[in-house]
């Protein structure tokens, strides 16, 4: 099962490091990983998403609360929030397939942000399967590149971490 975790976190260099550290010391992968700023300037938000059972998410989550640099850590799993990622996919697009590449984009609401000569990058956000959904039906042009940022994510309504 899939967790999304939130950190909040002094804003200071090597706390990242720190924190992917502890992950790599105890064997478990981030599926995504979103770091920035908050509202306030000294405290960043690391939105992470992780794999695995009810014992490990406790583990993870005992771990994050030891280290010096944490604030604050959020478990989205049984909370109601929203998430989203960021893509920016860059595609073939020959003249003859542009219509229809635009077409496509639209439909996902996604947006073209850079024409080439032979290509278009399109720029889309949403939750990851709407990513992949669209991915899956730019493959066929062939994907030049692509680039995601990783899922972020806050509780709905006036709950926060």
């Amino acid at each position: 099962m899939q967790h999304v975790i939130s950190v909040l976190v002094e804003n200071k260099p090597r706390v990242l490091a720190r924190i992917a550290s502890l992950f790599a010391r105890r064997g478990y992968n981030i599926e995504s990983l979103a770091v920035g700023p908050t509202q306030d300037p000294t405290i960043s938000r690391i939105t992470l998403v992780v794999e695995g059972d009810e014992d490990i998410l406790e583990q993870i989550t005992k771990q994050l609360h030891k280290l010096i640099d944490t604030i604050k850590v959020g478990d989205f799993t049984n909370t109601s929030f929203v998430d989203r990622e960021l893509a920016l996919i860059k595609v073939n697009a020959p003249s003859a397939l542009r219509g229809e590449i635009v077409q496509t984009a639209e439909i996902f609401r996604a947006r073209v942000v850079d024409v080439a000569e032979k290509s278009l990058m399109i720029e889309v956000t949403g939750t990851p399967d709407k990513i992949d959904a669209l991915e899956q039906l730019l493959k066929k042009y062939g994907i030049i590149e692509m680039v995601r940022t990783g899922r972020i994510a806050l509780a709905r309504g006036y709950q926060s971490l």
